[in-house]
């Protein structure tokens, strides 16, 4: 077993080490803060802090891990041989030329967005500010990376402490944003949808295709579910999350009714062959009880407990979000990604624990991030689906090199090759034999 001593153990400094040799590593380890006690050990060892003690690996500190506050930091991000890191040090006796758990713990904790920043028209955080985007690496799964780093070092040191690489693996999440596009709406919205084709946009395209829909000589465009279930077929081992919208209707929420038989039946169908979460509505951040409301819901079709969650619109803003989704019961969020770009947020590929930077605490809620999403591909980034799966394979690599997770969301309305998305099956099939374990 690894020891690891560090003259003093804080919060930060010890959830940071959970995430990079549980999370990251997958090995065992334990602590110490005892000089003499870390001297005398005979097996793997690492120390951290300002200054090496013993001859295990040493990793030199820079402070962050031992403050308490939430200040303006300068990382100094730095390119040496292809590989960005931050918070330089330097020494004689170092064994790694910057802090790598400080790196570590500004990028998981999403220190940056605790501080003073702006928020887009949805009161998100907007990829521009963040430093990966400024310097040029939200590409790349830097904290992966360094564990990499991390754990070459230590076998090179010790060459029997039998670090594994970590295996790659596949996660596809759909948001249902809107099951059917013209099928079981209601009388109301289905009527004024057809009176909008037939006088406002006068799409008379539209109306006809909306009428065989109706008249069930046509599929339903959105409902594509049954698509996706085959094309999962051929790649064993991904895994496959849907996430439902269950708010009440709103300007920008417009999901099937909940109560409707068609949708109970869907997402039932849905729940035999895939893990099922909810997709909490556009105004729960405002309001936490709809959370509870709009999870409920789910259960009550499902008949089981809901832990799975993905803010709808990304609408993520720390720590109240989070908070809100512990007090949820809610134990698995993948709302941790940008919509208006491509990238590891927090610069990591694996799920790991939040961090409620503001309480100074780790909790039992897990972070699973996403590093693409398809609507950021096609509206934000207006990409052609020859672009998109050149992009999706830049990002499948740089996972696969540190057997991370290439978790990516798709939706189902986009797979339907209408209203723009003409030729994005293809580029979904195409990501899926890219990707695929």
């Amino acid at each position: 077993m690894l020891l690891i001593y560090t003259p003093r153990l804080t919060n930060r400094t010890g959830y940071t080490l959970n995430v990079l040799f549980k999370h990251l590593l997958r090995t065992e380890f334990s602590i110490t803060t005892d000089a003499a006690y870390f001297e005398q050990h005979d097996g793997p060892k690492l120390c951290y802090g300002p200054k090496r003690v013993g001859d295990g690996l040493f990793i030199k500190s820079c402070g962050l891990l031992t403050s308490t506050s939430i200040e303006d930091q300068e990382p100094r991000p730095t390119l040496t041989d292809g590989q960005w890191t931050l918070f330089p040090v330097h020494g004689r006796d170092i064994d790694f030329s910057f802090d790598l758990l400080a790196a570590t713990f500004y990028m998981v904790s999403r220190y940056e967005e605790y501080l003073p920043h702006s928020e887009d028209e949805h009161g998100r955080y907007t990829a521009d500010q963040s430093l990966a985007v400024q310097a040029g690496f939200i590409d790349q799964p830097v904290v992966d990376q360094w564990a990499v780093m991390l754990r070459n070092k230590l076998t090179e040191r010790y060459p029997g402490i039998g670090l594994t690489p970590r295996s790659y693996h596949l996660v596809q999440t759909v948001d249902i944003d809107a099951a059917w596009c013209y099928l079981h709406k209601g009388l109301f919205r289905t009527v004024m949808g057809l009176l909008r084709d037939l006088f406002g946009r006068r799409d008379y395209t539209e109306v006809k295709r909306r009428i065989r829909v109706l008249c069930h000589r046509e599929d339903d465009p959105f409902d594509t579910f049954d698509y996706m279930l085959e094309q999962r077929k051929k790649v064993p081992g991904s895994r496959l999350q849907f996430f439902a919208l269950l708010a009440d209707y709103g300007q920008y929420d417009k999901p099937s009714n909940h109560l409707n038989p068609h949708t109970r039946d869907l997402l039932q169908h849905l729940d035999d062959y895939a893990h099922m979460g909810i997709h909490p509505g556009y105004y729960s951040p405002e309001e936490p009880r709809k959370i509870d409301i709009e999870s409920k819901r789910l259960e009550e079709i499902l008949h089981h407990p809901i832990f799975r969650s993905r803010y709808h619109f990304l609408r993520l803003k720390l720590p109240a979000s989070y908070r809100m989704l512990l007090h949820a019961g809610i134990k698995d969020d993948y709302t941790m990604g940008y919509s208006e770009t491509i990238g590891f947020r927090a610069g990591i590929s694996v799920p790991y624990p939040f961090y409620d930077l503001d309480r100074d605490t780790e909790t039992v809620l897990t972070i699973h991030p996403f590093c693409v999403m398809d609507t950021t591909l096609q509206k934000y980034m207006r990409q052609t689906p020859e672009e998109a799966v050149e992009t999706y394979g830049r990002l499948v690599e740089a996972v696969r090199k540190v057997g991370g997770d290439f978790c990516c969301i798709m939706h189902n309305q986009n797979l339907s090759e209408l209203f723009g998305w003409q030729g994005w099956r293809d580029v979904y099939e195409k990501m899926l034999d890219i990707a695929k374990p």
